[in-house]
C-alpha cells in the first residue's frame, strides 16, 4: 500500500464537508465509540461552530455521526481536560469540563444558521443533548434516544435536558424518560413530538438536504430572526413580551433589500435572488 493510500492515523474526529451549496455538514467521527464525546471532540464541535457562524456562505447546517452512531455522550472510558486548565484543582477541573461541554447546547443556539440533527443512531446522554438542542430533528429508523446520565449515577438533568426536553415533548412524558433514563426508538421518538419524521437510514442525509433546501428558499436574515425569536419565546414568561419581541423583529426584516427581493419576486413568480443585505 502506497502512502498515499495508508489510512490517517489521526482522523479528525470532526469532519466538515459542503454536500449542497450552503450547507455545512458537521459528522462526528470516533465510531469506535459510537462518537462518544471527549475533549477534543467537544472542542472541535465548538471550534467549527465559531467558524460556521460567520461563514456567509453556510445558511444552514446539519449535525450527523460517522458509522452507526449519532452520539453515544460522554466518553466514559476517559474525556480528558477542557482546555486551559492544566493548572487548576480537581474540582475546579470538574467543572470546567462539566461546562466545556454543556456551552455546546447554548452554542447551538447562538448559530445565525438552523441546525438539522440527522440522527443515524444511537444518540444519548449528551448525544441526546445535540438532538434536543438542534432546530429541526430528523431520525433513521435505526436510531434511538435516552436521557443516560442517570444511569451512570448522576442527575438525569444536565447539558440543557431539564430544559429543552419537556418544552418539545411536555413536562409528562419528559419526567418519565428521566427519571427511568430508558431507551426509546424512533418510532416512539416520532409519536411523542421529538422528531419530526422517521426515514430509511439510506435516505437520511438526502432528506436532511431536502429540508435545508426548503430553509433556504428563504432570506437568511428572516431565517436567522426566527430561529432567534422562536427559542427566545420559549423562555418568555408572557405573551406580550414575545409579542413585542416579534414587533421589533419584524421592523427589522421589513427594512432590509432582501424583503423587498421577496416581495418583488412573489409577484413576478420567479425565485428571489437572496444578498443577506
Amino acid at each position: 500500500m502506497s502512502d498515499s493510500q495508508q489510512p490517517d492515523p489521526h482522523p479528525a474526529v470532526v469532519i466538515r464537508s459542503t454536500p449542497r451549496p450552503g450547507i455545512a455538514q458537521l459528522e462526528m467521527n470516533r465510531p469506535e465509540r459510537l462518537n462518544a464525546m471527549t475533549a477534543e471532540l467537544v472542542s472541535e464541535l465548538h471550534r467549527h461552530f465559531d467558524e460556521i457562524a460567520v461563514d456567509p456562505e453556510i445558511r444552514v447546517v446539519v449535525l450527523t455521526g460517522v458509522g452507526r452512531g449519532f452520539c453515544a455522550g460522554l466518553d466514559i472510558t476517559g474525556y480528558g481536560q477542557a482546555p486551559h486548565t492544566a493548572h487548576l484543582g480537581p474540582t475546579q477541573k470538574g467543572l470546567a469540563v462539566q461546562k466545556h461541554i454543556a456551552s455546546l447546547i447554548p452554542h447551538l443556539r447562538s448559530l445565525p444558521q438552523p441546525v438539522i440533527s440527522a440522527v443515524n443512531g444511537p444518540a444519548a446522554g449528551g448525544g441526546f443533548a445535540l438532538v434536543l438542542g438542534s432546530d429541526v430533528r430528523l431520525a433513521s429508523t435505526q436510531a434511538s434516544f435516552s436521557a443516560a446520565f442517570i444511569k451512570i449515577g448522576v442527575s438525569a438533568c444536565d447539558i440543557g435536558t431539564s430544559w429543552l426536553l419537556p418544552r418539545l415533548i411536555g413536562a409528562a412524558r419528559a419526567q418519565e424518560l428521566m427519571l427511568t433514563g430508558r431507551v426509546f426508538r424512533a418510532l416512539e421518538a416520532e409519536r411523542i413530538g421529538l422528531v419530526m419524521d422517521l426515514i430509511e437510514p439510506e435516505d437520511l442525509l438526502e432528506t436532511a438536504y431536502a429540508k435545508a433546501q426548503e430553509i433556504m428558499a428563504n432570506a437568511p436574515f428572516a431565517v436567522s430572526l426566527t430561529k432567534e425569536g422562536m427559542w427566545s419565546a420559549l423562555e418568555i414568561p408572557g405573551m406580550q413580551a414575545a409579542i413585542d419581541l416579534e414587533n421589533r423583529q419584524q421592523i427589522m426584516a421589513t427594512a432590509t433589500y432582501d424583503h423587498r427581493e421577496a416581495m418583488t419576486a412573489f409577484v413576478e413568480r420567479r425565485p428571489p435572488e437572496f444578498q443577506n443585505r
